[in-house]
């Protein structure tokens, strides 16, 4: 079978926290890492911010109520820890199109609005319980 996401690279992975401010000065004063903007995303119920330093991309993720996929996520594990991987792709609508013909369980349909541009997830039961997140590099600020 062909990859239909050939030409992808891990673009960054995301760590679910109760608090962004509270888990930033690890990856930052600890790590080195640098900080971006803390961005909330309120359509997705989530506060984020993506550390960087060379080729390492995390993206911090903080549930802003007790209801959405991320707050029960967080409360169902209790602690910060991974909640997804993320992979840029070129053309993202045809990749999520390719992905859907070829019977792959997605959590959207079309791309939408994520903190670094658009965005869209596989099922974790795509991804044998990983969620995965596809990112459309034209999208990508800078």
């Amino acid at each position: 079978m062909t990859p239909l996401v050939a030409g992808s690279e891990l673009h960054h992975v995301g760590i679910v926290v109760p608090s962004v401010a509270a888990a930033r000065p690890l990856y930052t004063d600890v790590l080195g890492l640098r900080a971006g903007l803390v961005r909330d995303l309120p359509d997705q119920a989530v506060r984020a911010v993506v550390l960087t330093g060379g080729a390492a991309r995390i993206e911090l993720i903080e549930p802003l109520d007790d209801v959405s996929g991320v707050a029960r996520f967080l409360a169902e594990r209790g602690r910060p820890t991974l909640h997804h991987v993320c992979f840029a792709v070129d053309d993202l609508a045809r990749v999520l199109r390719d992905l859907a013909a070829a019977g792959t369980e997605l959590i959207d349909r079309e791309p939408r609005r994520g903190i670094e541009g658009m965005v869209a997830f596989l099922h974790p039961r795509a991804g044998d319980g990983v969620l995965i997140e596809l990112i459309d590099r034209a999208s990508l600020a800078g």
